[in-house]
């Protein structure tokens, strides 16, 4: 395999660049900047800053690789202890996919790049990605202005985004955990968790919980907290809002339920805080009996 360095011995910028060269030559080969690897040769990214993948994602790309092949070449560079080998930089998502469609080799650019760089370039490639999570990227924002002890600002100029869109992104890590885990795992939206991240702690958890049995919209959870902050809704009174609804764990345990219970052919289904099983004979009563004590999840 014929292999090409992008970016030796330069910046940053120099090589994100060539990447963005790559991507709008519509991955050329014969542009010399991409190349094939064999997938077993690539080892994961030590730096990766995204934390989370999300499986459906992740088939739904398998299979458009599948069909169409890959898009975006992948970044990587060379293991000096073993030339033969290398590590991963970013396109994590594009690799995992890559495995699951079967593929025996991947598009990749090689770059050469000074060991202190690594993580900025991980970091900054994965934020330019439109579909990363809102933590990922406030995460993402703290580790590159603690590690290079830049400001708000400056971070700003570099990604070519506003003071007050890092700012505020940034606060989303001030979010309970389980908030943020919520975030994290699409339960909830950005916009509600900007809003959530002005109480708090305690009352973030119980109207985000809220949010999610009762399907909230922004506009809905922003009237809560209004009423709230206008004394409207009394601190002792917040747990009121979850009395009589279903956490979002037991809601999935009855959505399962239901489930196993569909699959013997029974009417049921769910409304609110109400599971309705529908009997048309004597037959489906019997069978539910005997198949009730049965059902796990």
């Amino acid at each position: 395999m014929a292999k090409k360095n992008a970016g030796l011995g330069r910046g940053l910028s120099a090589i994100l660049g060539e990447v963005e060269e790559a991507y709008q030559n519509n991955l050329n080969d014969n542009s010399g900047l991409v190349v094939e690897i064999e997938i077993d040769k690539i080892k994961p990214n030590p730096l990766q800053p995204r934390k989370v993948f999300d499986n459906e994602s992740l088939q739904e790309l398998a299979a458009s690789i599948q069909e169409h092949g890959l898009l975006q070449p992948i970044l990587v560079y060379e293991d000096m202890d073993n030339s033969d080998e290398y590590f991963l930089i970013a396109g994590e998502r594009r690799l995992r996919a890559s495995k699951i469609a079967h593929k025996e080799s991947i598009k990749a650019i090689i770059v050469d790049v000074q060991e202190e760089k690594l993580r900025e370039l991980a970091l900054i490639e994965n934020i330019q990605r439109e579909d990363l999570n809102p933590i990922d990227l406030a995460q993402s924002y703290k580790e590159l202005i603690e590690d290079y002890g830049i400001t708000h600002e400056e971070l700003a100029k570099k990604l070519s985004k506003s003071r007050t869109q890092i700012t505020n992104t940034l606060r989303l890590l001030e979010l309970d955990k389980n908030v943020q885990k919520y975030v994290l795992e699409n339960k909830i939206s950005q916009g509600h968790a900007k809003v959530l991240v002005a109480l708090p702690k305690e009352q973030q958890n119980i109207i985000a919980n809220s949010i999610i049995g009762q399907k909230l919209s922004v506009h809905d959870t922003e009237n809560l907290i209004r009423k709230l902050k206008e004394g409207q809704l009394q601190d002792k009174k917040i747990p009121s809002l979850a009395q009589n609804r279903i956490s979002p764990h037991s809601k999935e345990q009855l959505e399962k339920i239901c489930k196993a219970i569909q699959k013997q052919n029974l009417n049921v289904k769910l409304q609110k805080n109400k599971m309705i099983v529908e009997f048309s004979n004597d037959e489906e009563v019997e069978r539910f009996s005997k198949i009730l004590p049965n059902i796990s999840f």
